[in-house]
C-alpha cells in the first residue's frame, strides 16, 4: 500500500511540476512574442540592434533552450538540485576555456578592504529621502521577495544535509594552481554571467519547484504516518518523553547511521571528507570585481587607496610592472568604472594590451563609484554627492596621478639606484593617459588647471576616445533633459542628490532582468531599441552593458546630480567650461571672476600631444563635437590629431575592436623614452657591438 501511495504521489508531483513549468514557459514565450511584434512596428530598429551581437563577455551563439536539468527529457528535481549545488560550488573556479581548477588566487587584503569600505560607505551615503519610497515599494514587491527568498532558504537546508555526507575524494591528485598560461590568454574573461547567473523567470521557476517539492514531501510524510500507526505512536510518545531520553535516542540513531555509512562506503577513507558545499552567491548574480577579472586571467593586481584633498577615498587599481619606465593611466567615463577597461578579456581590453606591451597599467575610478568612502564617516548623503565635473578634474585625477608619480619614482629608485642624477633632472618614467567620454573632459580640465597653477601634470600624451566637453549638437532627448535640469534644478537638487539604485534588492533585480533580456532575444531587442531611442538612436549595446559585472547588486555606478547639471550647462551655453554655481558672487569666490573658467578658450595651456578619436555611429557625443575639440586645439597651437572609426559610443570600451587597440598602442609608442632609458639602451647596444667585434677577431 505504501508503494502504491508513493508512486501516486511521485507521478502527481512530476505532473504538477511539468504543468507549472510549461505554464511559466508559455507566459515567457508570450511576452517574448509580443515583444517581437512590437519590435517589428518600431522604425529604425536595424541600425539600433547592431550592437546586440556579442554583448556577453563570452559570446555564445544559441537560441532559447530548456534548462540544463531538462536535457535528459526527465523533470528530475533531485538532478536539478544536484547540478545547482555543483555549479554554485565551482562557479568561482571555472575558466572560459573549460579547464578544471580547484584552487584560486587568494584575494588581496586591499581588495577586501575596498569592498568592506564600499559596503559600509554606500549604506551611509544613501539618501534618507529614499526611505519612504523604499517602504512603499517594499510592500508592493513583497510577493516577489518571498518567491526569491524561498529557494534560498530551502537550498541552504538541502546543502547542509548533503555537506554532512562524506564522499570519496580523489587520492594523490594535487590541485592545479591558477597561473598565467598561454591557454588562458587565448580566451575571453571567464563569464559566470553567461552560464551560471539566473534571471527572474528562472528564479520564479526554481521557487515554484521548491514549493511543490515541499508540499508533496509533507503529504508523503503524512501518508507514511497514517499507514504506519506504530511509527506515528512512537513519534507522539517521544513528544512526552524527557529531554535526556530524546538526546540518547538521537545519539543512538546517529551512531547507527555512521555504522551503516562505514559498511557501505568501505572502499573510501573515512578520515578524509570533502569540504562542505557552499553557495557562491545565494542570489546567483555576477558580483565580480575588477580584481577578480584580472587575477582570473593570471595577471598581477594591486589595489591602491587614494585620498583626495577634500576627503574622498578613491580606489586606484593597478596591473603592476614595477621596473617599467613607461606607464599608462586609464580613466573611464560616466556610469562606468575601471571594469570597462578589462571586461573584454585579454583579446579586446586596452588594459591587458598595454601591459603585454611592457606598460605599467593604472586604472582610475572617480568618486561615487567603486569606493563610496570618505574620511568623514559621518558625512551626510547630501554633502557626499555635492560635486560636479570640477571635482573629477581638479581633485580626483590630481590625487591619482600624484600617487602614481610617488609610486613610480620610489620603485625605480629602488630597482636602479645608480640613476639618481638623471632622476633629479627629469621624470624617470613616461606617463600617458587614455580616457573615454567624461574621463576625456576631466583630463583636459586637469591639464589646463595644473598649468594655470604652474604645477606639473606628469603626462606625456593624451589619447581621448569620444571625449565630452562640447554637446550643443545632440538629439531631442538630451535637449529635453537639458531644459529640465536648468529650470527644475534649484528644487530638484534639494531632493535628489544623485541618480543611483538605492538598495541591493533593486540592483539584484536589474542584474537578473539583464539575464532575462538575453534568454528572450525579442524582449532584449525591444528594451535595447527603447533605450537607444532615449540616446538618439545610438547603436551601442546598452542592454549588454547591464550584464557586465560592475552592474551587480553590490557595485553599480551612480551619477551625482551636479555632474548631470554641469553637463546640461555645457550643452546650453555651447561652451566647454567649468561648473556655474549660479551667482556672480559664488563664482567670484571659486574662480576669482563672475563667470566660470572657459576651458575651450584655454586650450593654449595644453603642452602635450593629444589624439582625438570619434565614432561615426556615436549619437551620444557626435563626431562633429569631437571635431570641434580638434579645431579649437589646432587653432590654439596644440599638437593634435584626429581619427574616426565606425563605432558607437560604448564600442570604445565594451566591444572587441582590434583596430582601436592597434591605433591606441601605435599612439602610445610615439612617446619617446626617458634619457635614462635611452642611455641604458645605448649601453646595451655598445656591449652587443663589442661582443660582435670580439667574435669576429677570434
Amino acid at each position: 500500500m505504501q508503494r502504491i501511495v508513493d508512486n501516486a504521489l511521485a507521478i502527481s508531483k512530476e505532473s504538477v511540476k511539468a504543468v507549472t513549468y510549461e505554464s511559466l514557459n508559455n507566459i515567457a514565450r508570450c511576452i517574448n512574442g509580443v515583444s517581437a511584434l512590437l519590435l517589428t512596428l518600431l522604425p529604425g530598429k536595424a541600425n539600433i540592434l547592431e550592437g546586440l551581437h556579442g554583448w556577453e563577455l563570452r559570446p555564445t551563439l544559441r537560441g532559447p533552450r530548456l534548462p540544463r536539468w531538462m536535457h535528459n527529457g526527465v523533470s528530475s528535481f533531485n538532478h536539478f538540485i544536484h547540478e545547482l549545488s555543483v555549479d554554485s560550488d565551482t562557479s568561482s573556479l571555472e575558466y572560459s576555456s573549460g579547464e578544471d581548477s580547484d584552487g584560486a588566487l587568494p584575494p588581496s587584503p586591499s581588495s577586501q578592504c575596498s569592498r568592506l569600505s564600499w559596503a559600509s560607505a554606500s549604506a551611509k551615503s544613501e539618501s534618507h529621502w529614499f526611505d519612504w519610497i523604499t517602504f512603499i515599494l517594499w510592500w508592493l514587491i513583497l510577493p516577489l521577495r518571498i518567491l526569491l527568498w524561498i529557494p534560498q532558504y530551502f537550498l541552504r537546508l538541502l546543502f547542509k544535509r548533503t555537506s554532512r555526507t562524506p564522499t570519496s575524494p580523489r587520492r594523490n591528485q594535487p590541485r592545479p594552481r591558477l597561473s598565467k598560461t598561454n591557454s588562458s590568454k587565448d580566451h575571453d574573461v571567464p563569464n559566470r554571467a553567461t552560464d551560471r547567473r539566473r534571471g527572474v523567470v528562472e528564479d520564479l521557476h526554481l521557487a515554484i519547484e521548491i514549493c511543490i517539492e515541499a508540499i508533496f514531501d509533507f503529504f508523503h510524510r503524512a501518508t507514511h504516518l497514517l499507514l504506519s500507526p506504530s511509527e506515528a505512536f512512537a513519534i507522539v510518545l517521544s513528544w512526552f518523553s524527557s529531554p535526556s531520553c530524546r538526546r540518547k535516542e538521537k545519539h543512538d540513531h546517529v551512531s547507527d547511521d555512521e555504522t551503516v555509512q562505514t559498511a557501505t562506503l568501505g572502499d573510501t577513507d573515512p578520515s578524509v571528507t570533502e569540504r562542505p558545499t557552499r553557495l557562491y552567491n545565494t542570489m546567483n548574480t555576477d558580483t565580480r570585481t575588477c580584481q577578480d577579472v584580472i587575477t582570473e586571467l593570471g595577471y598581477p593586481y594591486e589595489a591602491i587607496r587614494v585620498v583626495t584633498s577634500d576627503g574622498y577615498v578613491l580606489l586606484l587599481e593597478r596591473i603592476p610592472r614595477r621596473d617599467a619606465r613607461k606607464a599608462v593611466y586609464l580613466q573611464h567615463g560616466i556610469l562606468d568604472s575601471s571594469m570597462g577597461w578589462v571586461s573584454n578579456g585579454v583579446v579586446g581590453s586596452p588594459a591587458f594590451a598595454a601591459y603585454d606591451q611592457g606598460y605599467d597599467v593604472f586604472l582610475g575610478n572617480f568618486r561615487g563609484l567603486v569606493s563610496r568612502d570618505h574620511v568623514n564617516k559621518n558625512i551626510s548623503s547630501k554633502e557626499y554627492w555635492r560635486y560636479s565635473i570640477n571635482e573629477h578634474g581638479t581633485e580626483d585625477i590630481p590625487a591619482m596621478i600624484e600617487k602614481i608619480h610617488e609610486i613610480k619614482t620610489s620603485e625605480l629608485k629602488l630597482s636602479q639606484p645608480n640613476t639618481d642624477e638623471e632622476i633629479n633632472e627629469e621624470e624617470p618614467y613616461k606617463l600617458c593617459a587614455v580616457c573615454h567620454s567624461l574621463g576625456g573632459a576631466a583630463i583636459l580640465m586637469y591639464v589646463i588647471t595644473r598649468k594655470i597653477k604652474e604645477k606639473p601634470h606628469r603626462l606625456s600624451r593624451l589619447i581621448l576616445l569620444s571625449p565630452a566637453g562640447f554637446h550643443e549638437d545632440s538629439n531631442l532627448g538630451f535637449t529635453l533633459v537639458e531644459y529640465i535640469f536648468l529650470f527644475v534644478s534649484p528644487v530638484l537638487a534639494r531632493i535628489v542628490p544623485a541618480f543611483y539604485i538605492p538598495t541591493r534588492f533593486f540592483r539584484m533585480l536589474l542584474n537578473k532582468l539583464a539575464r532575462d533580456f538575453h534568454n528572450y532575444p525579442a524582449l532584449g531587442g525591444l528594451v535595447q531599441t527603447l533605450m537607444s531611442y532615449v540616446v538618439g538612436g545610438d547603436s551601442s549595446n546598452w542592454v549588454g552593458v547591464l550584464g557586465l559585472p560592475h552592474y551587480n547588486m553590490n557595485d553599480m555606478p551612480a551619477v551625482s546630480f551636479r555632474v548631470a547639471q554641469h553637463l546640461a550647462q555645457i550643452k546650453h551655453t555651447g561652451k566647454f567650461r567649468m561648473f556655474d554655481y549660479g551667482s556672480r558672487r559664488a563664482n567670484m569666490e571659486v574662480y576669482g571672476s563672475p563667470e566660470p573658467l572657459d576651458l575651450g578658450e584655454s586650450y593654449r595651456f595644453i603642452d602635450v600631444p593629444v589624439d582625438l578619436v570619434a565614432g561615426k555611429k556615436d549619437k551620444v557625443i557626435r563626431p562633429s563635437m569631437v571635431r570641434k575639440h580638434y579645431k579649437v586645439m589646432r587653432d590654439a597651437g596644440v599638437d593634435v590629431s584626429f581619427n574616426e572609426f565606425e563605432y558607437a559610443h560604448l564600442d570604445f570600451t565594451f566591444s572587441h575592436r582590434e583596430e582601436l587597440l592597434t591605433y591606441v598602442m601605435s599612439r602610445l609608442l610615439l612617446v619617446e623614452p626617458t634619457s635614462v632609458e635611452q642611455r641604458q639602451n645605448s649601453q646595451k647596444g655598445m656591449k652587443l657591438k663589442k661582443k660582435k667585434k670580439e667574435g669576429t677577431v677570434v
